[in-house]
């Protein structure tokens, strides 16, 4: 999991990736560069997908496609992860602020939204409201 952090939503995150991918053609999906290459490198590549945390909230997932050093403008060296462009919805599961990225075991990992987006949406959205989130 990932906090997007300076995005308001998932269809601002969405909105940057479009405008990344458009930067560099090139490219099969969007990326993301973090600090540290994942000590569980061949775990993530097998099916493990990166979980946008969105002011607080699970909001979607992409599978990750590639793990790749490369180095920034100012030398240090970074991992780039390679995201899959297509994305799904999770439910929104709250989740409180932490640094880095973490590894999350399959049966913590928030369920895909199924059918039922726009319940599993509302009852977030009323229990916010009622402070229980």
């Amino acid at each position: 999991m990932k906090l997007s952090v300076g995005v308001q939503n998932a269809d601002d995150l969405r909105r940057r990736h479009r405008s990344m991918m458009a930067s560099q053609p090139s490219m099969a999906g969007p990326w993301h560069i973090t600090r540290m290459f994942p000590r569980r490198a061949e775990e993530v590549l097998d099916g493990g997908s990166l979980y946008w945390v969105i002011s607080g909230v699970f909001a979607v997932r992409q599978k990750i496609i590639g793990l790749e050093p490369v180095t920034t403008a100012d030398g240090i060296s970074r991992c780039q992860i390679l995201l899959a462009p297509e994305w799904v919805t999770v439910d929104p599961l709250p989740r409180r602020a932490f640094q880095g990225w973490r590894y999350l075991t399959p049966e913590d990992a928030p369920a895909d939204m199924g059918t039922d987006k726009a319940d599993s949406q509302q009852l977030y959205r009323a229990l916010s409201e009622l402070g229980l989130l």
